[in-house]
């Protein structure tokens, strides 16, 4: 009934700008069991109802699609909590079947990672990002509302003996709450062999409460950085990666800065999002959806899915417009997008 797609018939995921979209970045939960001061308020948010939410098969079959009939190269696996998912290793496992075989990773907070890094990486995930803005266990409490940063920092050790090379650090500073942090996280990165990546703040809080001069910016980290290390630009290319790097002492090891605020990088972005009810997402910032849940429950075929998703890519804007004065925060945070 859905006979997977002839090699070479993939048509790309394009935009009206030239962008081919590669990555897919795909939703399993809007639920977390961190309550982060910057993304949700203590109470937390109204979780998405079951029944909307895209079974196994559903994210499977959407996969395919992607995979088979749109060009997708890399499939990340996020959240909310993605480690929350209970069928997340079977998921991973199915994706990696996919032809041509997708490179694999995941986003998650590291509580939970120690145990499952081993069964991930069996099931075939490439790659993991791990998020932690602090190393002190009084500020990890504040910052997000519960006592776990020492499961992990255990996620982060369990990731690298999985063999799960290279472990990513996502770090995202805020002036008066961890501002100070820049140097001691590189140092734990570099100490550890893990790959540390700033972020700089992005207007996707729940609350709605974001502000610029609470978001430390990739100039202010860059400078706190060279007080202590001498960074280099790295020789590798960035291409279409987010993030900027730099060698620190010469290398190996490498930083890098998300600077999607004060630099943005529209220009090359590959993205395309799925979130957990179903819905595409052509920009983190997009103020639209395509609704595919919908569409497959009603029995559309893949080449429609295919069809639909094409359409939903051609009407991506240029940027993201955080800078306009005219810029308007999506609906949905970002626990409920997806990273």
């Amino acid at each position: 009934m859905h006979a997977p797609a002839a090699v070479g018939t993939a048509l790309p995921l394009a935009d009206r700008h030239g962008r081919v979209a590669t990555d897919l970045r795909v939703s399993l939960t809007d639920r977390c069991n961190l309550r982060c001061s910057y993304c949700m308020p203590a109470e937390g948010v109204p979780w998405l109802p079951g029944p909307q939410l895209l079974d196994d098969q559903e994210i499977l079959r959407l996969l395919r699609v992607a995979v088979e009939r749109l060009g997708i190269t890399e499939i990340r696996f996020t959240g909310g909590e993605p480690l929350l998912r209970p069928t997340l290793v079977e998921l991973v496992r199915t994706a990696a079947t996919l032809r041509p075989r997708p490179q694999l990773g995941l986003t998650t907070n590291g509580i939970g990672l120690e145990m499952s890094a081993g069964a991930l990486a069996s099931a075939g995930l490439d790659r993991v990002n791990v998020s932690l803005d602090t190393l002190d266990p009084e500020r990890f409490v504040r910052l997000t509302r519960r006592d776990r940063l020492a499961e992990v920092l255990a996620g982060l050790a369990g990731v690298r003996a999985a063999g799960l090379a290279p472990v990513k650090i996502n770090s995202v500073l805020l002036h008066g709450v961890n501002d100070d942090e820049a140097v001691p996280l590189l140092e734990y990165a570099v100490e550890h062999g893990y790959e540390l990546r700033f972020i700089e703040q992005m207007p996707l809080d729940a609350q709605h409460a974001w502000s610029r001069s609470r978001m430390v910016s990739a100039e202010e980290i860059l400078g706190r950085l060279a007080e202590r290390f001498t960074l280099s630009r790295d020789p590798v290319a960035r291409g279409t990666a987010p993030a900027e790097t730099w060698l620190v002492d010469g290398g190996p090891a490498r930083v890098g800065v998300i600077a999607s605020v004060t630099r943005p990088f529209c220009g090359t972005c590959d993205r395309v999002r799925l979130t957990a009810d179903g819905q595409v997402r052509n920009c983190l910032f997009a103020r639209e959806e395509s609704d595919l849940r919908g569409a497959l429950r009603a029995g559309a075929t893949d080449v429609e899915l295919a069809e639909q998703w094409r359409a939903a890519m051609l009407g991506k804007l240029p940027g993201h417009g955080i800078n306009d004065p005219t810029f308007l925060q999506p609906d949905r945070p970002m626990s409920a997008i997806g990273g």
